[in-house]
């Protein structure tokens, strides 16, 4: 059974919101909490489906559920019933996420799932805020950004900052069919963004999917990416403090003529009205069922000295989002527990890089 959000509260409980909690990773995390003893609170647009979900968890008394349909209604629940932790699912996070962090604040915990240059740093400028308030807000809590932040952080540990930092975000992930949905607002955003790296310690404009490579990856199979301006970017480079790092990804295109087209894609999309339009659509588009396309997910750096020292590593995962609720359900646990200090974090800043294999990863060091 399940019941409706009651009256608000005067002090914060200990509840666990799962936002977007009809969602594939929205059901998972629900899935894992409650399997570690924590009875999540589902939140979504849709009452029926709520419930559903609710009743898929199995028996275990009144499951409350609470029926928003928009970031700001969202929030306003939020402020009115005080929720320990948040995990946000809901996608769009350059929209929502400094919108519901905030809401959580004061003595309230936030984790999201973002993973484009768009969200992480809104979220990570609330870090005096945060600190001010009692709370800890974690960003980039799945397989994109901890995998290779993680990683990076791991064969730092203990040296200088290096010179040069390279990162791959090689995710290998099974498709539900379905829409697009959540997904739609940051595959526009990493359009819009264009291509980054960092250059003398500064952020700079590169060409959207440049420096295409086919990787062999430690178990034998092989991958091809290119350069995107994904969160692993930042997130490396304030793990290591290296002036020059470069990111590249598998769900760049591999085509060289989708690849060439980019740029003008991205600045079409710039434009508002268009970038709704777009998400809108996207979200809307049919994904067909099917397999992982590789046995692993694998995160990979290079890490380079100015002496010429180098180290190079790997961070093996299973199924790119099955990681990812894994990710963001440990980070949950641990929020809850009061396990870090307030501010605004990535996830291995948080927590070290000893999240990413409490979460079912393995480095593969040199």
């Amino acid at each position: 059974m399940t019941q409706d959000v009651p009256m608000a509260r005067n002090a914060r409980t200990h509840e666990v919101w799962i936002l977007g909690a009809t969602g594939r990773i929205g059901r998972a995390v629900a899935e894992r909490l409650t399997a570690r003893g924590i009875t999540p609170v589902l939140v979504g647009r849709d009452r029926e489906r709520l419930r559903r979900a609710g009743a898929d968890l199995g028996p275990g008394g009144d499951r409350k559920i609470v029926v928003a349909g928009t970031a700001e209604r969202i929030a306003a629940e939020i402020v009115l019933e005080r929720p320990l932790v948040v995990v946000n699912t809901i996608g769009d996070y350059a929209g929502t996420a400094a919108l519901i962090a905030r809401a959580c604040m004061p003595g309230g915990h936030y984790v999201d799932l973002a993973a484009d240059l768009s969200a992480l740093p809104r979220l990570l400028a609330l870090d005096a805020d945060a600190t001010a308030a009692g709370s800890t807000l974690v960003t980039g809590a799945g397989f994109g950004v901890l995998a290779t932040e993680a990683l990076v952080a791991k064969l730092c540990e203990g040296r200088p900052a290096p010179s040069r930092v390279h990162v791959d975000a090689l995710a290998s992930v099974a498709t539900e069919a379905g829409v697009m949905g959540a997904f739609a607002a940051s595959t526009v955003d990493v359009l819009t963004t264009g291509g980054r790296q960092y250059a003398d310690g500064r952020p700079v404009r590169v060409r959207l999917g440049a420096n295409p490579q086919r990787l062999t990856l430690p178990d034998g199979q092989t991958v091809q990416s290119a350069g995107v301006p994904s969160g692993e970017l930042l997130a490396a480079q304030r793990a290591s403090g290296a002036p020059s790092v470069t990111v590249s990804s598998a769900l760049a295109p591999a085509s060289p003529v989708v690849r060439a087209a980019l740029p003008v894609l991205g600045a079409l999309l710039s434009v508002p009205a268009l970038r709704r339009f777009a998400v809108r659509r996207l979200a809307r588009v049919p994904v067909e069922a099917a397999p992982r396309p590789r046995q692993h997910s694998w995160g990979h750096a290079v890490v380079t000295w100015p002496d010429g020292t180098r180290r190079e590593g790997w961070l093996r995962a299973d199924d790119g989002m099955d990681y990812t609720a894994d990710v963001a359900t440990e980070t949950a646990v641990r929020l809850a527990r009061g396990e870090a200090r307030p501010g605004a974090f990535t996830p291995a800043a948080a927590f070290g890089p000893g999240l990413a294999t409490a979460a079912g990863g393995e480095f593969v060091l040199d």
